[in-house]
C-alpha cells in the first residue's frame, strides 16, 4: 500500500509542474486580455477550473488510500492480537496440564510414602510387642514403685517393660508397663497414645477394664488404677508427658492423685499442679474445672451438660460424642482430653477429635499433640 501512495504523490507533483510551465509561455496579449476581462473573470477560481480539478482529485485519492491502509493495518493488528490470544491460551493450557501431571505424580508418591509409613508403624508396634510383652517379667509387687525398690538391691539396672503387680486388698494380680528409666523409674503407665493405631472409641466397660497393647497404645483400666492408688498408707503422684507435632515436649504433674470407686463413676481427685504445660484439668474458669469430675463414656454420660452445653458457640449434648466418642473425666467438656486421636487436629473442626490439653499454647495457639503418656508413682507412705 505504501508504494502506491508514493507513485500517486509523484504524479501529482509532475502535473503541478506542467501547469506552471505552461503558464510561463502566455504571451503579453493574452495577459492584457486577461487584465481587460478581469471584472468578469474574477468570479471564477484563480488559475482556472482545470488547475483546481488537478489538485482536488489526487488529494481525495490519497485520503482514500490512507484510509484503506489504516483499515488494513488495524485488521492485521486485530488478527495478530487474536493469534497472540490463542497462542497464550494454548500456552496456559499446556502449563496447567504439565502442573497437573506433576501434582498427580506427587500425589501418587505421597500416597505410596503414607502407605510405607503406616506399614513401618505397624512393624514398630509389632517389634515393641515382641520386645516387651512376649513374656512379662515374673517379678511381683504392689506396683512399679514397689518392684523397683525390691529389685534395686539385686539388679544393677532394672529394665522397663511389662511386670506383674498385685495391689493390696485385691484378689487378683494383673500386668502393667513399668517405666524404670524416666525420672528415677518406678512409674506405672496408665495411658499411652502415640500413633493412633489403637481405637479409643470405646464404651464404659472397656474403659473400666482396660484395652490396648501394654507395650504400645493402651488404657490400663479404671478398676486397676483404682486398686493401685487406693492402697493402704500410700499416696501417688500423676505425671503427664506431652509431645507436639513439631517434637516440642512439655509436662503437667500433680502431687496427689486418686479415684473414687465405680459406684461413684471413678471421680478423679488431683493435688497441686506443677509443670510447663499448664493446668488444663482445672482450666481458667470454674465451669472448666475437671478436678473431682466423674468419668464419662459414649454410653455413660456424666459430663454435666444438662440438657446441653455451649462449646465454642456450638450446642453439645454429649462431650464424649463431640470428642470422637472417647471416655474421659468431662465437666461441661473442659480443656483436657488425653484420649483423643494423635492424628491431625484439622481433620474435623466441628468435633474435638484430637488430643486436647488446651493450656499448652504457643503464641496463643494450642499445640497439636501427637503423643501423650500418663503414669503414676507412689511418693509417700502415710504412717
Amino acid at each position: 500500500m505504501m508504494w502506491k501512495t508514493t507513485v500517486l504523490l509523484l504524479l501529482f507533483h509532475l502535473l503541478s509542474s506542467t501547469g506552471t510551465e505552461n503558464s510561463k509561455h502566455l504571451n503579453q496579449s493574452e495577459i492584457n486580455e486577461e487584465l481587460s476581462d478581469a471584472p468578469v473573470k474574477s468570479q471564477k477560481p484563480p488559475g482556472g477550473a482545470k488547475g483546481w480539478d488537478s489538485c482536488t482529485i489526487p488529494c481525495d485519492i490519497t485520503v482514500k488510500l490512507l484510509r484503506d491502509e489504516k483499515h488494513s493495518i488495524c485488521g492485521q493488528l486485530q488478527q495478530s492480537l487474536l493469534a497472540f490470544g490463542r497462542s497464550t491460551r494454548k500456552l496456559m493450557r499446556d502449563v496447567m496440564e504439565e502442573q497437573q501431571k506433576a501434582l498427580d505424580i506427587l500425589s501418587t508418591q505421597v500416597t505410596e510414602l503414607m502407605t510405607k509409613v503406616q506399614a513401618l508403624s505397624f512393624e514398630v508396634q509389632r517389634s515393641n510387642t515382641e520386645m516387651y510383652s512376649v513374656k512379662p517379667v515374673q517379678s511381683h509387687g504392689r506396683d512399679c514403685s514397689d518392684i523397683k525398690e525390691s529389685l534395686m538391691t539385686v539388679v544393677p539396672k532394672i529394665p522397663s517393660g511389662i511386670y506383674i503387680v498385685h495391689p493390696e486388698n485385691t484378689d487378683s494380680s494383673f500386668e502393667v508397663f513399668c517405666e524404670m528409666d524416666y525420672m528415677g523409674g518406678g512409674w506405672t503407665v496408665i495411658q499411652r497414645r502415640t500413633d493412633g493405631l489403637t481405637d479409643f472409641k470405646r464404651p464404659w466397660a472397656d474403659y473400666a477394664n482396660g484395652f490396648g497393647n501394654l507395650a504400645g497404645e493402651h488404657w490400663l483400666g479404671l478398676k486397676k488404677v483404682f486398686h493401685l492408688v487406693n492402697q493402704k498408707d500410700t499416696r501417688f503422684q500423676l505425671h503427664i508427658a506431652l509431645v507436639s507435632s513439631d517434637d516440642v515436649t512439655s509436662y503437667a504433674a500433680y502431687d496427689d492423685f486418686y479415684l473414687d470407686n465405680e459406684t461413684q463413676f471413678f471421680c478423679i481427685h488431683l493435688g497441686r499442679y506443677a509443670g510447663s504445660a499448664g493446668d488444663a484439668f482445672r482450666g481458667y474458669e470454674q465451669e472448666q474445672n475437671q478436678d473431682t469430675a466423674p468419668f464419662s463414656a459414649s454410653d455413660v454420660d456424666n459430663d454435666g451438660c444438662n440438657p446441653f452445653c455451649s462449646i465454642e458457640n456450638r450446642t453439645v449434648e454429649s462431650c464424649s460424642t463431640q470428642q470422637n466418642h472417647t471416655g474421659w473425666w468431662f465437666n461441661q467438656c473442659g480443656l483436657a482430653n488425653l484420649n483423643g486421636s494423635p492424628e491431625d487436629a484439622e481433620l474435623n473442626r466441628d468435633q474435638r477429635m484430637h488430643i486436647l490439653w488446651d493450656t499448652w499454647r504457643q503464641n496463643g495457639i494450642p499445640h497439636t499433640i501427637k503423643a501423650v503418656t500418663m503414669k503414676i508413682r507412689r511418693i509417700a507412705t502415710n504412717n
